[in-house]
C-alpha cells in the first residue's frame, strides 16, 4: 500500500516582545504547543506560548546537580521518578502548561505521568530563578503550584549577588508555608531521608554523587537493597 506523506504543520508565527520576562509569543492550541519543535524554554498559558529564550551556565549547573542528586536518591530508595523541562506539567482547568526545571513524582502518584505531559501535581517542584523569571517563579508559579497541590516547591535563585534558596511546604489548609533550615540544611517532608545542604548549590562545580554519599551515610535506607 502506498503511504501518503503528511505535510508538516506550519510553524508558529512568533511576535517579538519588549517585555523583560519573555522574548516572543505565539498564539496556538495546547496540541500545537505540544507538537512545536522549539528550542529553549517555552510555556503555554491560556492559548499563548511564551518563549523565554536561552538559559545560563549557573542555572543549568544547579538544574543538573539537583536532577542527578534527586534522581539517584529516588532510585536508590525506590521512591519515585525525577524529570524536568521540556517535559510539561498541565494544570486543568486553568489552561496552563508549565515546564518546571525539576520534578519529583512519588511512586504512589505515577499514574499522573502521561507520555507527553503530567496530569497531576508532582510531589516536589524545583524552579531555578533567572533574570527574566523572578516574578514568574516567586509569585505566579508559586500560586499555580499551590493550587495544583504540589507538596513542596523549591525556589533556587542562582543569579549573581543573590544565591538564595527557599523551600515551601503545603500545609493542611492547602497553603504554602516557609520551611525552616537548620544550619543551612533543608530536610524534605516529602522524600523520606532526603536533605540538602544549600552550600552545595553555590559551588562552581557541585558534585551530585559526593552529596548523595553524604546524605545516605547520614540517612541510611530502612531496607537496603539485597
Amino acid at each position: 500500500m502506498t503511504q501518503v506523506a503528511r505535510s508538516p504543520r506550519p510553524g508558529p508565527v512568533l511576535t517579538p516582545s519588549d517585555s523583560p520576562e519573555y522574548v516572543a509569543t505565539a498564539r496556538m492550541t495546547w496540541d500545537e504547543w505540544l507538537d512545536w519543535r522549539h528550542n529553549g524554554l517555552v510555556e503555554w498559558v491560556d492559548g499563548v506560548a511564551y518563549d523565554y529564550g536561552s538559559t545560563t551556565w549557573e542555572h543549568e549547573t544547579i538544574v543538573r546537580f539537583l536532577s542527578t542528586l534527586l534522581g539517584t536518591f529516588a532510585e536508590e530508595r525506590d521512591a519515585g521518578a525525577v524529570i524536568g523541562a521540556p517535559y510539561a506539567l498541565r494544570s486543568v482547568p486553568d489552561h496552563i502548561g508549565r515546564e518546571p526545571d525539576v520534578m519529583f513524582i512519588a511512586t504512589a502518584h505515577r499514574e499522573y505521568e502521561q507520555s507527553r505531559f503530567m496530569t497531576g501535581p508532582p510531589d516536589i517542584i524545583v524552579e531555578v530563578v533567572s533574570e527574566d523569571s523572578e516574578r514568574r517563579d516567586t509569585l505566579t508559579k508559586l500560586l499555580e503550584y499551590q493550587a495544583l497541590g504540589a507538596r513542596e516547591y523549591w525556589l533556587i535563585d542562582s543569579r549573581p549577588g543573590e544565591r538564595l534558596a527557599q523551600f515551601v511546604v503545603l500545609d493542611d489548609q492547602g497553603k504554602y508555608r516557609k520551611a525552616d533550615l537548620v544550619d543551612g540544611v533543608f530536610h524534605s517532608t516529602v522524600l523520606a531521608g532526603f536533605w540538602l545542604r544549600t552550600d552545595w548549590l553555590w559551588e562552581e562545580h557541585p558534585r551530585a554523587l559526593a552529596a548523595f554519599r553524604e546524605i545516605t551515610a547520614a540517612s541510611p535506607p530502612d531496607n537496603p537493597p539485597a
